[in-house]
């Protein structure tokens, strides 16, 4: 393997990453403006081929969004995804003022809760927050 990372992702390598992860394409204008406005894209390469990518959305302020954590099947359990979050994360500290904190959110896939608790993410209900959830619009 030849693995290589990429503050950027082409529209066609992040549709193919969501093809393999098993979310479905979106319409090619609706993942460029999601590539476009994220403040954080990372993606990890062997060779020419798409093996990862995670992205983060933030307000510039006090909240974000880890997004889109993806690696394709045959590369799973080889620390890309554990890579890219971490870069995620230092992209958010590097940013941090003084006197300010950033509340970094997400929704973990069904079964994937353990690996975002290694980074520190607490599981959703807990004694002092209730469920994540989430609306889909048509």
């Amino acid at each position: 393997m030849n693995l290589t990372y990429k503050q950027r992702i082409s529209v066609e390598d992040y549709n193919a990453l969501r093809d393999a992860v098993g979310w479905g394409r979106l319409c090619e204008d609706q993942a460029a403006q999601s590539l476009k406005n994220s403040a954080f894209v990372i993606s990890c390469y062997d060779g020419e081929k798409i093996a990862g990518a995670a992205r983060l959305i933030w307000d510039r302020g006090a909240t974000a969004y880890l997004a889109d954590v993806m690696v394709m099947p045959e590369y799973q359990r080889q620390g890309i995804g554990t890579y890219m979050v971490e870069e995620n994360i230092a992209f958010l500290k590097s940013q941090l003022r003084e006197g300010w904190r950033i509340k970094i959110v997400l929704i973990a896939a069904k079964g994937k809760e353990a690996f975002y608790e290694k980074f520190g993410f607490c599981v959703r209900p807990n004694e002092n927050a209730g469920p994540g959830m989430d609306l889909i619009l048509t």
